[in-house]
């Protein structure tokens, strides 16, 4: 199978599709232009020209396969796609800047996640939007889609479910489960983190960070910073400061204040960025210019919401000495495109059981040590178009699952 730009045909009219006058998109706008008819197809690996050929490729020569498999169940690996092949799941609870839409309305940004794992990562990925936002039911669903894929990456699932669906299916299944909302935004910001201290002549453990936003990715990014290193950092969500006074707080949001906060921060987030040397925004909103005024010289801002991050550059040049967003006209882009494809292209390299937080830091040093030479303020991380990238992370990763024991070849 393998992902590809489909071009929109030409001559559309509304006689193409049932959709009226008045509810038909603009004929000229280019993003309907380029999704009509979808982004994927599935492609053929191998001809079927003649007889010999489908013989082969079908009855009778796929029975062999097929009684090899059966009393080598590992073989499957080897004689079809799935060990190159991830499922792109969703419910389409937590959409980009979107939110709830539906299953249905998220499957073009599924679509784009696939063709992204193909483009970045030579990974093939099938997008599958489930109808059901029940726990139990997408555990199940996913689990029972297992043999055929190689790994599944989970996507745009909202908290604090997201959290209990990834570890229960990592729990049930022997290939890699992978929430990119959570992970692949942890791993680029500890890599961009990792350069902005190195810029600035400092280690991870000197700095303190504060964090807007304890959903999927502030969550995860905090509990990954703590493992890789850094000193101190506190989450807030829309009430202030996690902390273990709170008595609001969810079971996952009661875990984080038992790990972060270890300055025993309380009261609003603005409060919190006081002496502050690092902000990562993962929450939209804004955050007044007086507190980011107020943060430690030489502060990293981080603020990466889409498409109006909560800090805007101009303001963070201000006060900051390295500032990056989530959009890609500012330089120093937080993009998870930079980690999922290469951390998945290794994992399915060497048939990882599935990835571990070792795996994880060892993308994140292996994307930051792509800069190299050329690190500077604006130079943090690298481009998603830096061909260095993908084959630095796959290796990193595949060579971390080997040391870690979660390799199978």
């Amino acid at each position: 199978m393998a992902a590809e730009i489909v071009n929109p045909p030409s001559g559309s009219s509304a006689a193409d599709g049932p959709e009226s006058a008045e509810s038909a998109p603009e004929p000229f706008d280019p993003a309907f232009a380029l999704h009509r008819g979808g982004k994927m197809a599935v492609q053929a690996t191998v001809p079927v020209r003649n007889r010999d050929d489908l013989s082969l490729a079908y009855t009778p020569g796929v029975a062999k396969v097929c009684s090899a498999i059966a009393e080598q169940p590992e073989l499957v690996h080897d004689y079809t796609w799935k060990s190159q092949v991830v499922a792109v799941v969703t419910d389409g609870t937590a959409v980009l800047g979107l939110g709830d839409i539906g299953p249905e309305a998220s499957l073009p940004v599924m679509e784009g996640k696939a063709i992204l794992f193909k483009q970045f990562g030579g990974v093939d990925a099938v997008p599958i939007a489930l109808a059901t936002t029940d726990t139990d039911e997408i555990v199940e669903t996913v689990v029972r889609l297992g043999p055929s894929f190689g790994g599944v990456n989970l996507e745009d699932i909202s908290a604090p479910r997201c959290f209990e669906i990834e570890r229960r299916l990592q729990e049930r299944l022997d290939i890699p489960v992978f929430h990119d909302d959570q992970h692949g935004t942890a791993v680029v910001t500890l890599a961009a983190l990792r350069n902005a201290a190195k810029l600035t002549g400092r280690e991870l453990g000197d700095l303190r960070a504060v964090i807007s936003g304890a959903g999927a990715a502030g969550v995860a990014i905090a509990k990954f910073l703590l493992a890789a290193g850094l000193g101190d950092v506190a989450v807030a969500d829309r009430k202030g400061i996690v902390s273990r006074d709170r008595e609001d707080l969810n079971p996952v949001k009661r875990e984080l204040a038992e790990l972060t906060n270890r300055a025993g921060l309380a009261g609003s987030l603005e409060s919190a960025l006081a002496g502050a040397d690092v902000f990562i925004g993962v929450s939209g909103g804004t955050v007044a210019e007086a507190a980011v005024a107020s943060m430690a010289p030489g502060a990293f801002v981080f603020a990466m919401a889409n498409p109006n991050p909560e800090i805007h550059p101009d303001v963070a040049h201000k006060y900051a000495a390295v500032v990056a967003t989530g959009r890609s006209d500012f330089p120093n882009q937080i993009n998870n495109v930079l980690a999922f494809p290469g951390i998945f292209a290794g994992a399915l390299q060497v048939r990882a059981a599935r990835i571990t937080e070792g795996m994880k830091i060892a993308a994140a040093n292996a994307l930051a040590d792509v800069i190299g030479d050329e690190l500077g303020a604006d130079h943090v991380i690298p481009s998603p178009f830096d061909e260095r990238v993908a084959p630095a992370v796959t290796a990193a990763v595949a060579a971390a699952a080997r040391a870690e024991g979660v390799a199978r070849r």
